[in-house]
């Protein structure tokens, strides 16, 4: 079991204020469960979903009988097609889910050189939490290169990094871009730089367990196929607000889960930008069409981590999922910050979808790829058929308020099943209660994302990096280690 003990942000004055994260049992889900038992449960749950649709789907068609106001032929079977698909692929998915396992750590002498990079801008103290988190680890410090650039930052993080650069002596390189560039180009700082067989990314907002570099690179040496790991993220700051508290029941679905069920067929869609390691080999050979990436003829300044997956994966190389390695992440505690991430991803993932299925629908490497066809096409239809409904729901709002609502309700009700049960039985914690309002928050407060973003993805910008508080009380350094 994981020891999940990770500092909390330093006090501004650089005092340290030590304290222990909860043991969040983050063991494989199959060490506390034997396989029959899970087969049975999520057999169960399936058949409960199944059930609750169909008699709400009943009710709802008997009411509009009724009321001589029946659906349209074509929003119904709509709703239908997307209903029937959705179970059919979550049953799939679980079965990929119960074949799933994490590659087993490496002993010293078995692991590859590592190279770690942290990009920063604007994000104050907070870089120094990650650095130290980075410099715990178990990994061997002879085969550890640690890289933080800096890119451009107007707050003191600069400062912040010298003093990690203090503590840490020459086993940490620092960088400063003398303007901020994005991160795609402080990542290219480090690229440059590294030295390692393995490259990791992980943001400078993020803390990652004392196992979780050893857990990478680990994956890399069991198969020398694996072109890029993704690291299981989940939410560091679930003490300041109800948001934090449901996007780790999101984060453990989408990771634990989605991420797991696409690791079976080796195809994982996206290696996260919070923690993430890659071929050293293939990121040289990649990077320069990954640095001048354009959409609609302008740079691509964000979904740099899909991207990335992206040239790795027609490559014909593999790309896995390691749950063992896990990292702690800030997120938005505010309606406006988490709307501006969501639109980012949003955007992404239809310019990175685009860019996947120009080569995702032929035999792109050795290894089957029917898995990762017939997810990418659930992903085209959720794409277009959600957006259409959406319209659809309106309407059936205004005409029918009472019976939309209630199989509203219902479809929120059974929509948070799956994820609530999930990290029910992989974390066994009632914070697992926050999928339901959080299905309730996506569907009122955020479902507007998707289309907005189907109408603007050519836009770029990230959105969120607003200037940290200022602390420049520390003096700048006499040394630096700029770039052009």
């Amino acid at each position: 079991m994981y020891m999940s003990k990770v500092s909390s942000a330093r006090q501004a004055s650089g005092g340290a204020i030590a304290t222990e994260r909860p043991d969040y049992g983050m063991e494989p889900l199959h060490d506390y469960a034997p396989i029959w038992m899970k087969g049975f449960l999520a057999i169960s749950l399936i058949v409960l979903i199944s059930l609750l649709v169909f008699n709400s789907l009943v009710y709802v068609g008997r009411l509009h009988l009724s009321l001589a106001m029946p659906l349209s032929t074509l929003w119904r079977a709509g709703v239908y097609f997307l209903v029937v698909m959705n179970l059919a692929m979550l049953a799939w998915r679980v079965l990929l889910v119960l074949r799933y396992r994490p590659a087993a750590p490496c002993a010293d002498a078995e692991l590859k050189s590592c190279t770690v990079i942290i990009p920063a801008y604007n994000e104050g103290p907070q870089v120094l939490e990650t650095l130290r988190s980075v410099m715990s680890s178990d990994f061997p410090a002879d085969r550890l290169q640690v890289i933080c650039v800096d890119d451009g930052s107007k707050d003191d993080t600069w400062l912040w990094m010298v003093k990690g650069g203090e503590e840490f002596g020459d086993r940490v390189e620092l960088i400063r871009s003398p303007m901020n560039q994005g991160k795609r180009h402080a990542l290219n700082h480090g690229f440059l730089r590294a030295t390692g067989e393995v490259l990791v990314t992980i943001d400078s907002d993020s803390v990652i367990e004392p196992t979780t570099l050893r857990s990478m690179v680990s994956v890399f040496c069991r198969n020398p196929r694996v072109g890029a790991v993704a690291g299981n993220v989940r939410v560091l700051n679930t003490g300041e607000g109800v948001i934090p508290k449901m996007l780790d029941v999101a984060f453990t679905y989408s990771f634990d889960f989605i991420r797991a069920a696409q690791s079976t067929f080796n195809t994982v869609m996206c290696t996260p930008g919070a923690l993430s390691a890659y071929d050293a080999a293939l990121v040289a050979k990649v990077r320069e069409k990954w640095l001048h990436q354009t959409f609609m003829g302008q740079p691509a300044n964000i979904g740099e981590d899909r991207a990335m997956t992206n040239l790795i994966l027609k490559e014909q190389r593999l790309v896995h999922f390691q749950s063992d390695a896990v990292v702690f992440t800030n997120v938005p505690v505010e309606y406006k910050g988490l709307c501006k991430m969501m639109l980012r991803w949003a955007r992404s993932n239809i310019r990175e979808t685009i860019a996947l299925s120009r080569f995702g629908f032929t035999r792109f490497r050795p290894e089957p790829v029917l898995g990762a066809q017939v997810d990418l096409a659930q992903q085209w239809v959720r794409m277009g058929a959600n957006e259409m409904l959406k319209a659809g729901l309106i309407a059936s709002l205004i005409t029918w308020p009472g019976v939309t609502l209630y199989g509203l309700l219902g479809g929120i009700f059974v929509a948070s099943l799956m994820p609530a049960f999930f990290y029910l039985i992989r974390h066994r914690s009632l914070a697992c209660l926050w999928a339901f309002p959080y299905s309730m928050f996506m569907l009122f407060g955020l479902s507007w994302i998707s289309l907005y973003a189907l109408m603007t993805p050519h836009k770029n910008g990230w959105l969120t990096r607003n200037l940290a508080t200022q602390d420049f009380r520390m003096q700048e350094p006499r040394w630096r280690d700029d770039v052009a």
